[in-house]
């Protein structure tokens, strides 16, 4: 028996079953979305009637607009805090590890779990606006989970709750990376410590700005659980994502090619976020 063939024969199973579990269903939904499948599939081919309709429909107009609102404050939020976080404990601040614990413990959670917790606290009667009048603030109302115009913002206050943390995480290991020595010079020729951050050490984490974009965006594109877990895709459709839209036309309105199709266009909007990353990533290994 050669020596590689006891290795190969133990992952061959796990590479099996990705294979047919993960790309084998992706390439099976990319096909139902060029059928006319509605509550089953049905293998009569539309062509891309299903794209067409798709981009015809209000509801899916709805979840992009809202998912613009969502990926672009929730990447821009959960990067600004986790960059201001990860330099305040850059200082060497006391109980650092402790500090850093507590803020990533959010991340251990599950979206289910966060979205249940921040659905209690928001729900004006039990939750925050609930807490406060009961404390002597008669006037103070805080409703966002309950009106379609502000019900998207709890959705992301939710999810940068949940990953400020990790990305807090990300930048405190990219500012460790950073050369000391550059530091100290600016330090010896009168630079200030705002000086030293924005001009040397900031430029120096463009990589990490680029790895966190990049995990925050697809965690956007793909928010499912979280929005169902604190407001169930309401009030209305008021935080309707394409996520959301295609679990609701495919198991519920059982027009299972139309939500085939959005599902494929979510992974086109996957791929177009981390393929030109991972490229890079992979001509850097390329190139030593």
């Amino acid at each position: 028996m050669k020596a590689g063939f006891l290795p190969k024969l133990l992952i061959t199973p796990s590479a099996l079953l990705v294979l047919v579990c993960v790309y084998g269903y992706i390439m099976f939904t990319v096909y139902l979305s060029f059928t006319a499948s509605t509550l089953m599939p049905q293998y009569d081919w539309v062509g891309t009637a299903n794209y067409a309709r798709l981009m015809g429909l209000e509801n899916w107009s709805v979840a992009l607009s809202n998912l613009w609102v969502f990926a672009s404050l929730y990447i821009v939020i959960a990067m600004a805090l986790g960059l201001t976080l990860a330099i305040l404990i850059d200082q060497k601040v006391r109980a650092e590890s402790g500090l850093r614990s507590v803020f990533l413990y959010p991340m251990a959670l599950s979206f289910i779990v966060t979205g249940t917790a921040w659905k209690w606290l928001l729900d004006p009667g039990v939750g925050l606006e609930h807490t406060m009048q009961t404390l002597g603030w008669s006037n103070f109302t805080f409703g966002w989970i309950k009106d379609s115009e502000m019900a998207i913002y709890c959705v992301v206050i939710a999810a940068v709750w949940q990953t400020t943390g990790f990305v807090m995480a990300m930048f405190l290991a990219g500012l460790r990376g950073v050369d000391s020595e550059q530091i100290n010079a600016a330090r010896l020729d009168g630079a200030k410590s705002w000086q030293i951050y924005q001009r040397i050490i900031i430029p120096q984490l463009g990589p990490v700005f680029i790895s966190a974009f990049v995990i925050l965006a697809h965690m956007a594109i793909k928010s499912y659980d979280l929005v169902i877990a604190l407001t169930n895709g309401g009030p209305g459709r008021s935080t309707w994502l394409p996520s959301v839209f295609m679990y609701q036309y495919t198991f519920t309105r059982n027009e299972m090619a139309v939500g085939a199709a959005s599902s494929v266009l979510m992974l086109i909007a996957i791929g177009v976020v981390v393929l030109p990353y991972l490229y890079g990533e992979m001509r850097k290994v390329k190139n030593g």
